[in-house]
């Protein structure tokens, strides 16, 4: 610092150049600060205050992807459970994620609604979670498939909606979960037509083809010997995430917890169990996983790492 006061106060004119120039780039400051007017063209679209936010990301292309990992089919049990870890790992990162809730290749997240996270910009808010749960389904790929490589970077599209008020919200993941129901039963009969009886995908179609509910159900356990009722809520039902404090069994102190339900959202039961979710208060304490498997006997209750 001093050898640069010496060599300014001898040539001053010396000091004039070298503060206008970029040390590294060598480019003129004041040819720089001319650009600044194309910032003027960037635009920050901002979510509507007083309202949920719901990030829903879909997987692109996913039936090419299916085909060339040999995933199995009408479910993989893999496929979903990395989808369930890679949704816990965007709720870990994003704690104004209130519930988010996931089926075959998409994952819905609900944002609080007073949440101030970037400003409520949808661009940053959509972009954070579509790139962190993209990169998560890469990492995790080998914990749920082992060997398997992973042919081509998977990829998810998304987008962002609104919803003003609770029954908006749960209007939308009660839509949510009964596409899942009747997407899964469609497929369950349709791929127990080709796997198990040798239709072509074409004649399976055909078969199904007007059907009702009812009809594929009796398909299923007819000509197949398969209940419906007893697949698993995995498939039938999709997955919750919420958040609950839970004892650290290793020490005296609590600890957040992601929590993966494979449960009923549509009834009553769930929100008024879970009301914290859409009061936006504090995660309830839960001594231990008993008072899940208690009250929800038939749905299973995971405990995801974050």
């Amino acid at each position: 610092m001093c050898i640069f006061r010496n060599l300014f106060n001898r040539t001053p004119s010396a000091y004039n150049n070298f503060k206008h120039y970029n040390t590294v780039s060598g480019v003129k400051m004041n040819q720089i600060n001319k650009f600044d007017y194309v910032k003027s063209y960037e635009t920050e679209d901002r979510c509507l205050p007083n309202c949920w936010i719901v990030v829903r990301i879909d997987g692109k292309n996913f039936h090419k992807f299916c085909d060339l990992h040999n995933l199995e089919k009408p479910n993989d049990k893999r496929s979903l459970e990395l989808m369930n870890r890679s949704a816990a790992c965007v709720m870990k990162e994003f704690q104004d994620i209130n519930i988010a809730y996931g089926q075959s290749d998409e994952y819905s997240f609900v944002f609080k609604k007073d949440t101030t996270m970037f400003s409520r910009r949808k661009d940053k808010l959509l972009t954070n979670v579509v790139s962190l749960f993209a990169s998560s389904f890469s990492y995790f790929w080998s914990i749920y498939f082992g060997s398997a490589k992973l042919l081509y970077p998977p990829s998810f599209d998304g987008r962002i909606v609104l919803y003003p008020t609770d029954k908006n919200l749960r209007d939308y993941l009660n839509w949510r979960q009964a596409d899942a129901h009747i997407n899964n039963l469609y497929n369950t009969v349709f791929w127990a037509l080709v796997n198990k009886k040798g239709l072509t995908t074409v004649e399976a179609q055909e078969r199904l083809k007007g059907t009702l509910s009812g009809e594929k159900n009796e398909i299923l356990f007819k000509e197949f010997g398969i209940n419906y009722n007893n697949e698993p809520a995995l498939y039938k039902k999709g997955t919750v995430l919420i958040r609950k404090v839970m004892n650290d069994p290793n020490s005296d102190r609590t600890r957040k917890t992601t929590i993966a339900m494979n449960c009923d959202i549509i009834g009553d039961d769930f929100w008024k169990e879970h009301h914290e979710i859409l009061e936006m208060k504090t995660s309830k304490l839960y001594e231990n996983s008993e008072n899940f498997q208690t009250y929800y006997r038939c749905c299973p209750v995971i405990f995801l790492p974050f």
